[in-house]
């Protein structure tokens, strides 16, 4: 899967079927990944209304496994791992000692001492050298498996109905954040009910060589409800539209999980000592005694679009920064995520605008997120 061009990208075991259904390919965390197809406009709506199909083999998976793999990892990371039952899922966090943010995650619990950590394409590496090192003294091992998988995303209110003519697994009985190993168009998966598109659907964990014919499969099967190939641009707006935050935007190093107004990640109750749990604990009382500056959404009253770095502005002063900007295919209007001081963060707050080269373009504060689907 990890074959690499002359630029010294990284390609997905999906490379060659990209490029047959000429996809705008682009540089992301060192992959050589599917910007568009056609129109992300179009693959947006397409999610939204019926399913789109993405490749995400650039993520990064980690194996822990051992008798004392719950442990290790309620050590390294923020959140009660031991708690998640086996075929659960977890969104959690890996701080640094200082309470900074290196990633987020999603945990799977595979087995009663098995482990799956999924985190971004950019920090891999980064979670993979955290988590060895917070291994010392525990019983369990910590395994690169990013060449072992594939990932497959399908997503939109059509997918649960797609996977079904393809799968032997109970997706019926599959909650949300749980994941089951079966089999789709013949070949074992771990079958996922998870995404970053704010809408129903399923991440699929397969091996490389099994790729493109799973892909093959979910098309023919998603082509007559109208299912297309999703690049990474609508991903991006479709979890803007969805207030979920991405790293190097909302989250970053020099936040925590409670300046990232995500403290609830942050489990203080659990058994033994975790990296970052004092700094952690003051930045939860600074939260508690002043509010940091909050992550909020801002809806453009004209067509500019806010980018991420503009600053916010209100009075004359500036109360805030713009970490993710887009316009919104649901909303028909530009939509930013952006951290703003609290006397300015409440839905409706009067007189805020975005310093957009120099002119300050009248925003709406609004609650994230800006969309959520219809259960």
């Amino acid at each position: 899967m990890s074959s690499s061009d002359s630029a010294g990208l990284r390609r997905t075991a999906l490379d060659a079927l990209h490029r047959s259904l000429g996809a705008t390919m682009t540089d992301f965390a060192g992959w050589d990944m599917p910007l568009r197809y056609g129109s992300e406009r179009d693959e947006h709506v397409a999610v939204r209304t019926r399913a789109g199909l993405f490749d995400l083999s650039h993520m990064g998976e980690i194996a822990v496994t051992g008798p004392q793999a719950a442990a290790l990892l309620n050590h390294a990371l923020v959140g009660n791992i031991a708690s998640v039952g086996v075929g659960r899922a977890r969104y959690t966090m890996i701080c640094r000692a200082d309470g900074g943010i290196l990633d987020d995650l999603i945990v799977y619990r595979l087995a009663e001492t098995e482990y799956l950590v999924v985190a971004n394409a950019s920090n891999a590496q980064v979670v993979l050298d955290a988590l060895t090192e917070r291994a010392a003294g525990f019983d369990a091992e910590v395994r690169d498996d990013r060449d072992a998988y594939a990932l497959i995303a399908v997503q939109g209110p059509e997918s649960p109905g797609i996977l079904k003519s393809l799968t032997d697994a109970d997706l019926d009985g599959l909650k949300y954040y749980a994941g089951l190993p079966g089999t789709v168009a013949g070949v074992p998966a771990l079958i996922a009910r998870t995404g970053y598109t704010g809408e129903d659907g399923f991440e699929l964990f397969v091996k490389p060589e099994h790729a493109v014919e799973v892909w093959q499969a979910l098309t023919e099967a998603g082509s007559p409800v109208g299912l297309v190939p999703c690049g990474l641009s609508c991903r991006d707006t479709l979890r803007l539209e969805a207030g979920m935050p991405l790293y190097g935007h909302e989250l970053t190093t020099s936040l925590t999980p409670f300046d990232a107004g995500l403290g609830r990640v942050v489990k203080f109750e659990k058994d033994g000592d975790f990296v970052g749990r004092e700094a952690l604990q003051e930045a939860a009382g600074r939260a508690a005694a002043k509010p940091p500056r909050v992550l909020v959404g801002l809806v453009a009253e004209g067509r500019r679009v806010p980018r991420a770095g503009y600053p916010v502005v209100a009075g004359g002063e500036v109360i805030g920064e713009v970490t993710s900007g887009a316009p919104s295919p649901t909303l028909g209007r530009p939509i930013a995520m952006a951290y703003v001081d609290a006397a300015h963060s409440a839905p409706g707050t009067a007189g805020v605008g975005v310093d957009i080269r120099g002119n300050h373009e009248p925003h709406e504060v609004v609650a994230l997120p800006f969309y959520k689907r219809q259960k």
